[in-house]
């Protein structure tokens, strides 16, 4: 990594770190984001083999690290902010899945230095925390040699437009609702106080770093339709076109342009049998 990539990673640790201890408190008792989840559990669901050994990037607070591991799967959860990685582990701890969830605290930039290198049957980040680097095509090239053939990689991503967050332009928000669009030096983003950068990529992006190795499985928008969920209050105060929203989003979201234009995409990529 060049100086830069080792600063804004070093300061997005600190943030989450920061945010650690507050970080489900804040977060799970908001719906849109139990419906992000639900439906990045389904999707990944369609691809991980029962009793997979799971590698985890940025996995947090252990959210989808334990429940995978209570789908009786085996999950490695990575993460670089030792505050994530503690609260992690208390967790794991207090669910009794201590024998299900090994943690390590490891950059995503630096997978080669990782002590558990699997390989792994499947391997999975989620929420965005791949937008924190500006070298993705980097982290990217450290797959192949840590799964295995026909093996499967499930990310979530944040794209360069969001047609909500755009939308916000309309309100005069209009520092929201353009930051993605000038982002190729990285976008400022700040959490309890701290600053860092990230960074806002396409479906083909990803698609172009593994194309040797990797095909294309599936990709489908995730808060095209459905309001992001700094949006809260939404579905309280508009339930029956919430609910309207969510039907619309679950039959549009393999299709162009939902599949690109909301506040994430899932994509997923499975390992070719045969190296090329």
């Amino acid at each position: 990594m060049d100086e830069t990539a080792i600063i804004t990673e070093q300061q997005a640790a600190d943030a989450f770190t920061r945010q650690s201890g507050i970080f489900d408190a804040l977060y799970s008792s908001n719906i849109i984001i139990q419906y992000k989840r639900k439906r990045v559990r389904e999707h990944a669901e369609k691809f991980v083999s029962a009793g997979s050994l799971i590698l985890e990037l940025n996995a947090g607070t252990g959210e989808d690290a334990v429940y995978f591991a209570q789908q009786s799967h085996r999950v490695h959860a990575t993460d670089i902010s030792e505050g994530m990685q503690q609260m992690l582990k208390d967790k794991v701890e207090s669910s009794g899945l201590v024998q299900s969830v090994t943690t390590e605290l490891c950059s995503f930039n630096s997978l080669e230095n990782l002590v558990n290198k699997g390989p792994y049957d499947f391997i999975f980040s989620n929420f965005a925390g791949l937008n924190c680097t500006g070298e993705l095509d980097k982290v990217l090239k450290q797959f192949p040699a840590l799964l295995k053939p026909g093996g499967f990689v499930t990310l979530v991503i944040m794209p360069p437009f969001c047609l909500w967050e755009t939308l916000l332009a309309l309100k005069g928000s209009f520092k929201i609702a353009f930051r993605r669009f000038h982002s190729s030096k990285g976008a400022p983003a700040h959490i309890e106080g701290k600053h860092f950068l990230c960074w806002y990529y396409k479906p083909s992006f990803i698609a172009n770093c593994l194309k040797n190795d990797f095909d294309i499985m599936a990709t489908e928008g995730l808060c095209s339709i459905v309001p992001p969920s700094y949006f809260e209050n939404f579905p309280k105060k508009f339930p029956r076109l919430y609910n309207g929203l969510i039907k619309a989003e679950s039959r549009m979201k393999t299709k162009w342009p939902w599949k690109n234009c909301g506040d994430y995409f899932i994509i997923t990529l499975r390992k070719k049998d045969k190296e090329i």
